[in-house]
């Protein structure tokens, strides 16, 4: 799998020896719950997450260039496909999911990866539809994805609590792709 590039990030697989910094940020009790998971509670239980969750085709452990230590995972961003996913319902169309450690919110991070995400998608990978849901309560998701264009289509029942489903199509996507470069021109 290739690594993706922004202006400030770098988009990369996971590695097993990222397990520490996994569980340093992963471990924070304001973050995994946001996204529907629970804190980890040790480095094993990070390794074993990158082992079965994370090193699959399309995540990314999300890295600040320049940052140090170097390399450090900070968040995660991925598409999921298949059976993996609750949202995607066919074979051109993926499911989008990210977090970001809490000390890294607020900066435009994760914005910037999911335009890069966004491009990797539709012009790459040719999808025709990408999918994210968002908890109830959890208003930094929602604006990260009004943010890439994404716009809610339903809410749903996941798991006792609600979810609030939004998506955007490949035309929507290049329309607004279209329209920031419009707004770039002198």
């Amino acid at each position: 799998m290739h690594e993706l590039e922004t202006t400030r990030l770098t988009l990369r697989p996971w590695a097993e020896a990222d397990a520490p910094a996994l569980y340093r940020w992963a471990s924070d009790p304001e973050v995994g719950p946001r996204a529907g998971w629970e804190p980890h509670a040790s480095v094993e239980e990070s390794a074993k997450i990158i082992r079965e969750v994370l090193a699959v085709p399309k995540s990314y452990a999300i890295v600040v260039r320049g940052r140090e230590p170097e390399d450090e995972p900070i968040g995660a961003i991925g598409l999921k496909f298949g059976a993996a996913s609750e949202l995607a319902r066919g074979t051109r169309e993926a499911e989008l999911g990210y977090w970001l450690a809490r000390p890294f919110w607020g900066r435009g991070y994760m914005p910037e990866a999911g335009r890069a995400l966004l491009a990797h998608a539709f012009l790459d990978l040719r999808l025709k539809v990408v999918w994210a849901g968002h908890y109830e309560g959890n208003l930094q998701s929602r604006r990260v994805m009004e943010k890439l264009g994404l716009t809610e289509t339903r809410t749903r029942n996941a798991d006792g609590r609600i979810e609030h489903v939004l998506c955007i199509t490949r035309a929507q996507w290049g329309n607004t792709q279209a329209a920031a470069e419009k707004n770039a021109l002198p």
